[in-house]
Order: structure tokens, then sequence, then C-alpha cells
């Protein structure tokens, strides 16, 4: 999908969330929406657009209508059970402290981002259900609107992990409107696994004959899956995981491949080096990828996404250290991983390795003779400054041309297979099978190298700390910690920075200020302990 992009569209689907209201149906390009959604070249036109809307996900400083400051996806993963957030940026202390309101900024653009991807979706099945449309095949109609109907649920999936109760919006309204009712989560939940549903049935089976970064009916039964789970159907999460595990499409990488195979490395730090998340590159383990290429027409920008200044440290800070590949670019180490997390590896699990990561820093300036080559002293000091501090690999990024570069512009593995085997283990916890997610999760295990568990060690904490180890910044932690339960316990346990503030009303963020104010015709209470 990255090789092309309708600038027309592009301002068609970013025109939808122009108004104040935070669900404004009335698109303000109408004229340009009916010219398109005519033709199966206009739907593949408005695509192309939904999937660009959809890579705003973490958008950061810019000026487009979901510009969201500079920690977007930071929110997601600090101050709960996985990460500290360090003292760098200020606006994500309140993620920490648990001090944040409802007129924060990065809780209402959250919002304003999936009600964006849901309106643009709901035109997409909307206009392929009018009787004018020229479609080039008749399997068009239904193809295109599996693909809104996934990015429908993938927003949704957003919402209803972070606010609960939100309304249910499958139209675009023809008149402005005020008085949305919020929709009980467990009916919204009901409706995305509709939508997935309709997606996997429809979407290509083949992920060989699609093009990198386009959705097929794994990547819906994945996330199906996961949805499952979280509406307490677990028999229907089961299956559908095993659908993608046993689909023969897909496989845990156990040997090298692409980029950099033939020069050390392992694996599983194979994966997330730059190129190598696609399956054209080998990588059979990615179910869907967000393309995010850097310099390539159809990619992300500069904004779209700053993991790496999440997660590197900003190390050159320090007299004796200049930026470098060798330390994953230009960070800002706005978070950092628990050493409790990075403690609880085996020394022999792949995951450990020194190639996924980074517990040494060694002075790189030849300039500064005094100190190069010598191994820095880590002090709790410097982790807190964000400058340095054991860490994850997986989001190093430097392009060669401009070491100074902000973005972190690779293609992003959103699902891959060994979260499925996790998400297969969770449903058979909860299902109370516990020798099954024995052996779900020895798949990850054995793959990785580590000693496989025995079912005396599985339950849903065994799960969870097995996901930190493989999925540690791939996983929307907040997601995984509010369907499981455990947001609020594991938070106590594991960070002592949020241990003393965070408290139950927290499981939920709170509903947008300006979302209450904008819908004046029906009245809402805000969520528990926000009013």
């Amino acid at each position: 999908m990255k090789k092309y992009i309708s600038s027309i569209l592009l301002a068609l689907v970013l025109c939808s969330a122009c108004s104040e209201s935070f669900l404004d149906e009335t698109p303000q390009n109408f004229e340009s929406a009916e010219q398109t959604y005519k033709t199966t070249k206009g739907f593949n036109a408005a695509l192309n657009g939904l999937q660009a809307y959809s890579r705003l996900e973490f958008e950061t400083w810019n000026d487009n209508i979901v510009s969201q400051g500079a920690c977007a996806y930071e929110v997601l993963q600090g101050g709960l059970d996985i990460c500290y957030i360090n003292n760098v940026d200020g606006t994500l202390q309140p993620f920490q402290k648990y001090t944040f309101d409802a007129t924060n900024s990065y809780i209402s653009n959250r919002w304003k981002w999936a009600y964006g991807l849901i309106t643009n979706a709901n035109m997409m099945i909307n206009y392929a259900e009018k009787g004018d449309v020229v479609w080039s095949k008749d399997t068009d109609k239904q193809f295109f609107q599996a693909n809104a109907r996934f990015f429908r649920a993938y927003a949704y999936r957003y919402l209803t992990y972070l606010y609960g109760d939100v309304p249910w919006v499958d139209k675009v309204e023809e008149e402005y409107r005020v008085d949305f009712p919020r929709t009980p989560k467990a009916e919204v939940l009901a409706k995305m696994i509709e939508d997935l549903e309709f997606a996997a049935q429809y979407l290509p089976e083949n992920p060989n004959n699609v093009k990198d970064g386009e959705l097929t009916k794994w990547a819906a039964l994945h996330m199906l899956s996961e949805i499952s789970i979280f509406a307490g159907d677990y028999k229907k999460a089961e299956t559908t995981a095993l659908e993608v595990i046993n689909s023969s499409y897909f496989q845990l990488m156990n040997t090298r491949f692409g980029k950099n195979s033939s020069q050390p490395g392992d694996p599983f730090a194979d994966m997330f080096l730059e190129k190598n998340q696609n399956r054209k590159a080998g990588n059979m383990e990615s179910i869907w990828v967000v393309q995010a290429e850097y310099n390539v027409q159809g990619g992300s920008t500069t904004y779209n996404d700053w993991t790496r200044r999440a997660w590197v440290g900003a190390y050159y800070s320090i007299p004796g250290f200049i930026i470098s590949q060798e330390y994953g670019g230009r960070g800002l180490g706005q978070i950092r991983p628990i050493q409790h997390w990075l403690d609880s590896y085996e020394a022999k699990d792949m995951r450990n390795s020194i190639y996924n990561i980074r517990r040494e820093y060694v002075y790189n300036d030849p300039k500064n003779t005094a100190l190069f080559g010598k191994k820095h002293t880590i002090t709790e000091d410097n982790m807190d400054r964000g400058y340095v501090f054991p860490t994850t690999t997986k989001f190093d990024y430097m392009p060669e041309n401009d070491e100074t570069y902000n973005g972190n512009q690779k293609d992003k593995m959103r699902f891959r297979l060994a979260e499925t085997y996790l998400l297969l283990a969770e449903a058979y916890i909860k299902d109370n099978q516990i020798a099954k997610a024995t052996d779900a999760i020895n798949k990850v295990r054995a793959r990785a190298g580590a000693t496989l568990a025995t079912q005396a060690d599985v339950n849903i904490d065994y799960l969870l700390d097995e996901r930190v180890r493989e999925l540690l910044g791939e996983e929307m932690r907040r997601f995984t910690l509010v369907r499981t339960g455990k947001l609020i316990e594991r938070t106590k346990k594991y960070n002592s920075k949020s241990a003393s503030t965070i408290k139950d009303q927290h499981v939920l963020w709170p509903i947008p200020q300006g979302v209450i104010d904008s819908n004046s015709g029906l009245k809402w209470e805000n969520n528990p302990g926000y009013n």
C-alpha cells in the first residue's frame, strides 16, 4: 500500500475530523467523496487514503488534524508494569504520576484519531452500498468493505480499551448531531467481532499474493482472537488463533534471514532490522506490517512514529559519546524498561542476547581521547535523564544520510505469529485448559531457546511475564493489562514510581471534556473518578 497515495484522498480522509464535534460525520469535501466512490479505481484510492490515515496512529508534532505532541505512543506503555517514564518530556509525567484528567491532550487526541478512522471506514462501507458504483470485479464490493470493517474494528479496539462505553457509529450522518449515546462496551465488542468475521471472510487468503502492508484474512483472525478474549468468548478466541497458526502461511523465525543475515546476530533480532519486516524479505512471522519505510513514496513521514526516541537514550548528551547506529541513533530516552524484566530472561534466552538488549555503553567519540573505548558506568541519575539505560534494540534506527533524523521510518510489525500463540495461551488459561496453554507458550519459549514452562508455572501472570519478554514495546501494554484485569495489581507490584498514585479509576481514561461539552444534546457522566 505504501507505493500509492492519492493526495485527493489524503485531504478527504483528514477532513473528517475538522469539526470540534468528536463525531462530525459530515465530510467537508463531500463532492470529492461522491466523485471518488464511483468506481473500483476510486475505491482503491480511498483505501490508500484509509491506510494513510491509519498511519497517523502515533502522529507527533505536525500540522495535521491529529497532531498529538511528542509522545502519542508512550502513553500506552509508560507508568505501567513494564517501564518507567523518564524526566525528559513533562507532558508524559501525568501518566506516571496518574494526575491526568479529562482535559489532557493525549487522551483527547487518541479519541479524535479513532473516530476519524471510523468516519473514513464508514464512508467506504456506506458508499459501497450505493447502486451506482461501477465495480471491476464482482468481489470488489466485499473486498473494500472488508478492509474498512477491519479498520473500524481496529479503531474501536482503542476506544473500548481506553474509555469503556463509547458511541457505536456505523454510518455517515447527513446532518450534524450532538446527541450520541454511549453504547455499552459489551455491545461494541459484539459489533467489532461481526466486523472482523466479515473481514476474515472477504479479505485475501494467500499473503504471498498481496502487496506489502495489505490486509489478509489472517490479520482479521488474529485481532478477532484478541477481541474475543476481551468479550469473554474463549472458545472463539481459541478457534480463530488456531486458524492462523495452522494456516501453513506463517512460522516462528528460528533461522537467520534478510538484511545482515551473514553478520553476527540472531533470528529474533533479524525481525527488527530495517527492511526485514515484510514477507518478501523472508519474514514468515509477520501477519500485518504497517508500511513506514524511509524515503519511499507512500511511506510514513518524519512525524508518524517516534518510537526510537522513546526507547533509545540520549547517550550523546554525555561527553565522550556521539550519535551512532551502534547505540540506536538519536533517541531521547522518554521511557525505559523496569529492571525486573531485563533480569527475568535466562542467560540462554535468545531475546536476552546483546543483539536484542543493550546493557553496556562504551565511549565512542574518538575526539575524546581520555574516554574513548572505556566502559561507561550507568547511574540512576543518567537513567532518569534518559541518557543511558539498559533497553530493547527493537526500535533502533538511523538513516545513513541523516544521523539526527527525528522519525523512526522502518516498517512496523503490528501482528506477528508469536503473539498469536500467546493469545491462544491466554484464551486457554481463561478456559481452564492449562496443559494446552503451556504448550502454546512453549512454542514461543522454544524458539527463544529458553527453558520450557511446566503446567505448574502457567497462569495469567506467567503469560503476562512472557508477553513482556517477547513483545516489549510491540504490544500496547495498557490494552493487555485492561483485557486481563491486571492493570492496577501489576503496576503496583512492579512500578515503584507509579505504585503510590495509581487508583482503581485509572483502569479507564476519562472521556475527553471537549467531547462531553460538544455532545450537548445528550448529557454524559464521565467515567467514575473523573467527574
